[in-house]
């Protein structure tokens, strides 16, 4: 299983909102794919890197 609290915990110490997320290229339903923990692709996972100037482990971890 997917957690993305990683994500929202780097976006919080970056001051970088959901709304910044939406005018770099991420769209509504990547967030509300994030926000449910589903998949996304790779290609996102590198957008969200770039955007926040971090590594997928601050995006992402897996839960057992």
């Amino acid at each position: 299983m997917l957690d993305y609290s990683p994500l929202w915990e780097t976006m919080e110490k970056k001051n970088i909102s959901q709304y910044r997320l939406l005018q770099s290229g991420i769209d509504n339903k990547t967030l509300d794919t994030l926000k449910k923990g589903k998949n996304i692709t790779l290609l996102t996972l590198e957008k969200l890197c770039t955007i926040l100037d971090c590594t997928p482990n601050d995006v992402v971890r897996f839960k057992k």
